[in-house]
């Protein structure tokens, strides 16, 4: 598994003294341009305990590996500021678990809007630990003049080892959850009466089947039902449970996969957690970005799309559509390409996507879909051959493999493991490719 070294850089480390919470950023992106160290935020967030356990809960899983668990890094998580809320967002280690706190109550200064990463180091999240009570919270999204002067000039830096599983994963997570639905809602009582019910540790695969206004634990799958593959690895939910008013969850309706999201509605904010079809799965292998991204177009829409992106709270398709002169359907495939970059994410409550801007290298985002690029060797080398009944054949080093390009069946192994609740297999997708080609050369 390739790795990238990402490298954060703080003026000073993020600390919580005397009721106030600065945050230290490192290299993102504003509207005013490229920041080594933007700022945001300052003001009031009124409910103080939800806010620092939630943002302890997305720290937690920035330092968890749920599927063979191990010490590793610690990857700090991701802010974006959108002028209407601040968006906390991590992945775990293991690529498999997806967190991001929405805190939606703000009182105070928007300096900024954009994305950058924030210092969650070890004392601060004792202290996060130690909040309690209704006092209000004074949050700085960057360090004010007076701050960094006091600060002497300290610089904290870390490096941190990103897998390219983990950076795939952001793009996968926001197809995926494009095409989920709200399957059930809870109130507080029931969320958490059925939430502390679960299994505590539990690596095996169960069903939350609606049974009135609960939920039902079920091992096997049954109608209405949503897939929990994993108890565990919804296990930053339980310290929220005190402050829980609602809890949604989201799947998809035609049971394609078992993946799942699960949202806690708390005071001012909301917290979500998305997790992938099994504990040893990570979401980076999915594979659902891989059609709109063997578009030749889809690049250059993405290009244009892009421009018009501005940090908006919720993106709409409509809009851009209207605005970029392209049909829905591409600035939806354009959204994908932006996505494996790290520029959209997908808010489940909303309906709609979102703009951020990842603070990733993105000489290294052609590398991340080993799939696609095979494919296109495959097409470069002649291997396809494009027969009459909507078929094709692709010649590989381990034999012929018969595609049929409409339904996305092939004759090889990894099909044959699969059955495209992984995505296309590359001969798949190289047989689409070349049809793509074959219409664009006819007169």
């Amino acid at each position: 598994m390739t790795s990238a070294v990402q490298a954060y850089t703080y003026t000073g480390p993020s600390v919580l003294a005397d009721g106030r919470l600065g945050l230290s950023t490192s290299g993102g992106t504003a509207l005013s341009g490229p920041r080594a160290h933007p700022r945001f935020f300052s003001g009031l967030l009124t409910h103080a305990a939800p806010a620092a356990a939630g943002l302890l809960a997305v720290a937690d899983v920035a330092l968890t590996r749920y599927h063979q668990p191990r010490p590793g890094w610690t990857r700090d998580p991701v802010v974006t500021c959108d002028g209407e809320r601040l968006r906390f967002e991590s992945f775990s280690a293991c690529g498999g678990v997806y967190a991001r706190l929405d805190v939606l109550a703000l009182d105070g200064d928007v300096l900024d809007r954009g994305t950058t990463n924030v210092d969650v180091n070890g004392p601060l999240r004792e202290a996060l630990a130690r909040v309690g009570g209704k006092d209000p919270l004074h949050v700085g999204v960057g360090a004010d003049e007076l701050t960094v002067t006091t600060l002497d000039g300290a610089v904290v830096e870390k490096k941190v080892p990103l897998p390219s599983r983990w950076l795939r994963g952001f793009a996968e997570v926001q197809v995926m959850a494009a095409g989920w639905d709200l399957r059930a809602e809870l109130a507080g009582p029931q969320a958490v009466r059925f939430l502390r019910s679960l299994p505590k540790g539990a690596r095996s695969t169960l069903w939350a089947v609606p049974a009135g206004r609960d939920l039902r634990l079920s091992s096997a799958a049954a109608r209405g039902g949503v897939c929990l593959p994993g108890t565990g690895r919804v296990a930053t939910l339980l310290p929220l449970l005190r402050f829980a008013k609602a809890l949604r969850v989201y799947g998809p309706a035609d049971g394609s996969s078992t993946a799942s999201a699960w949202e806690l509605e708390l005071p001012g904010m909301r917290y979500t957690l998305a997790v992938s079809p099994q504990p040893s799965r990570g979401f980076s292998g999915e594979g659902q970005v891989l059609d709109d991204l063997a578009t030749d177009e889809a690049g250059a829409d993405a290009d244009v799309v892009g421009m018009l992106l501005n940090f908006e709270p919720t993106v709409e398709l409509g809009l851009l559509a209207d605005r970029s002169g392209l049909p829905v359907e591409r600035v939806r495939a354009a959204l994908t390409q932006l996505g494996t970059s790290g520029r959209v994410g997908y808010d489940l409550h909303e309906a709609a996507h979102f703009h951020r801007e990842l603070p990733y290298d993105k000489d290294q985002v052609a590398e991340l879909n080993p799939r696609l690029i095979s494919a296109r060797k495959l097409v470069e080398a002649g291997a396809v051959r494009l027969l009459p009944d909507g078929q094709a054949e692709v010649t590989t080093g381990g034999g012929v493999r018969r595609v049929a390009v409409g339904d996305g069946t092939c004759t090889c192994p990894w099909w044959f493991d699969h059955r495209g609740s992984r995505g296309p297999c590359k001969h798949v997708l190289s047989a689409r490719i070349a049809v793509r080609l074959a219409v664009e050369a006819t007169p």
